[in-house]
Parts: C-alpha cells; structure tokens; sequence
C-alpha cells in the first residue's frame, strides 16, 4: 500500500498546546495529507496552524459545529482509502499510522480499527466497550466500575472498564484515535451531526455493524492521548454532552421502554451527584462552585422531565 492512499484528520477545538504536539507528530511520519478541522477555537488555534504547518490543510469554522460534523467536513475533503481521525490531544508514536492503514489493507471487513491509548504516563487507557444498556451506563457511570475492575476482572473488561489487550473484533470503540475506512464511512452516510459531542463513536460503530462492517482493535499501534484536554472545568457542560448522547442513541435504535429506563437510570445518577458534590462542597461560596451545582441541577431536571436533547443547552 502506499502512502498516498491514507489521509489524517485532526479536528481541534481549544487545545492550541496540544493540537501544536499532534502537529509536530505527524510532521516526523512519512509525509501525506493532513487536514485539520478546526471549530472556531477561542484560543488561537487556527492561527498556529497557520504559522507553524503551512503544510496543514485548514478548516476554519465560523462556530463550533460539533465533533461530528467537523469530522465530516474532514471526509468531504479527502479523496483516500482511509482517513485516521484524531482528537487534537493525541499523539501518534512513530509508525502507528502505517500500522493502521496496514491493518485495514488485511482485514477487508474492518471499516475502522483503533490503536492502543496511552496515558501521558505510558499506562494504557480503556478504548474499546460494549453498546450501551442502562446497566451498563449505571455501573460505569456510578463508580462501581472501580471496584469491578479490582475484584471481578472479567467483568471489567466486558464492560470496558479495563483496557483492551488484545487485537482483533470489538463492539466499539473511542473516537479519539480511528483509522476508517472511506468506502464503509460513506456506505452508512457517516457520523450522525445530532450528535455534538460524545457518543458520534458509539452511533457509528452501531450502524456499521448493522451493516455488516466490523470495528477492530490493534495492539500493533499506539498513540498518547491526553483525555478530557478540551472539556476542563466545564464538568456541568460534559455531563449534558454525555446524557444528552446517550437518549438521542436510544431513541434513534431502541423502544421507548429502553429510553425509559435509561432516563430513569440518568436521574439517579445525576441526583446522586448532586448530593455528593453538595456535601463535598458544602462550605464553599464562592461563585463557581454554586454555578456548578445550579449546572448540575439543571441537566438533572431535564432528564428527570425528559427534555434533555441531543442538543447541548450550555456553553460549548
């Protein structure tokens, strides 16, 4: 296979630091087309972009359109077998671009494959999960994940809670770093834009199965991501980002019995954070934290009433 068959999509959103190191990156691999998508980042980004790559295809959007779409723009510009999509804070390791695209050429059914992900740290990072029930979004949500993970282990990796380690079929996997290819992407009509951010990953690999493509794992690539990179300090935002995902998942391939008891299971959790962060902060005044909890408050009442959309109502 040659290079010229395999693009990189980057899509950046207030991580100028790290989308400047997965730049600098993918500089030192063989050289081919990378694009970056960039969803009008407040931080100057664009213009780093710009000055440092001028090899770099930029996208600027005028708003913040979201991941999914953004990703999109990334395949509309692209003419190769594969793109590898990745977050700004990741950091492909020498070699693991080629590795992927290999994988793709050798597995004919796999429409995306993802590497291992690395903790700056060099510890592994949980990538690849099973479609989500209400149970499972009860114990990985709740924090029962950790006591799984030390006591029942085959559980956790059932779960997801534990990293993946070894290659081959998945259910799904984190978007943070995917290698897709083109032709699969295209087939199902790509990643679903009612999604803004989180659980695009999840609704695509989704789809793709019910295709008949599969999604894939390989130990044989290994890129460090830096998690969570462009969502600090806006907890009260991710926690709306993450339930709103989930029911417009559920609503989209499920009965509304399912969507039911999802909701019922996003109340209670939410509730229980909201008592939990009461009493941890329950000193504080100052007016973050009290912003915080009226947050909080608000995601928890609209998934109780059932009016929390796929569509963020708070700042993104």
């Amino acid at each position: 296979m040659t290079t010229s068959t395999i693009s990189t999509a980057v899509v950046s959103y207030g991580t100028r630091e790290e989308l400047r190191a997965c730049l600098a990156a993918l500089a030192s691999e063989p050289r081919h087309a990378v694009i970056v998508v960039d969803n009008a980042s407040p931080d100057g980004s664009a213009a780093m972009v710009r000055a440092e790559f001028p090899w770099v295809e930029l996208i600027e959007n005028e708003e913040n359109r979201g991941y999914g779409a953004a990703a999109n723009q990334a395949f509309a510009a692209s003419s190769v077998d594969y793109l590898v999509l990745l977050n700004a804070d990741v950091v492909p390791q020498p070699g693991a671009l080629a590795a992927l695209a290999q994988y793709l050429n050798d597995h004919s059914r796999a429409a995306m494959v993802a590497p291992r992900l690395l903790n700056p740290d060099g510890t592994a990072q949980p990538s690849c999960y099973p479609f989500l029930t209400p149970g499972h979004v009860l114990v990985v949500m709740s924090g029962l994940n950790s006591i799984l993970s030390r006591f029942v282990p085959r559980a956790a990796r059932h779960l997801g809670i534990s990293p993946q380690t070894s290659t081959g079929r998945v259910p799904w996997v984190k978007g943070a770093a995917v290698a897709i290819r083109a032709s699969a992407f295209d087939a199902v009509g790509g990643f679903d834009e009612g999604f803004f951010l989180y659980g695009e990953e999840h609704d695509l690999c989704y789809r793709l199965a019910e295709a008949g493509w599969e999604t894939h794992f390989t130990t044989g690539a290994a890129m460090i991501h830096v998690e969570g990179a462009s969502s600090r300090g806006r907890e009260s935002a991710v926690n709306e980002y993450v339930f709103g995902s989930l029911i417009h998942f559920y609503r989209k391939h499920f009965s509304r019995g399912q969507l039911l008891r999802l909701r019922i299971v996003l109340a209670v959790l939410m509730a229980a954070r909201i008592v939990r962060d009461t009493l941890r902060l329950w000193g504080a005044r100052d007016a973050r934290t009290r912003s915080e909890l009226r947050g909080a408050l608000s995601v928890w009442r609209r998934v109780f009433l059932g009016r929390l959309s796929q569509t963020p109502t708070t700042g993104s």
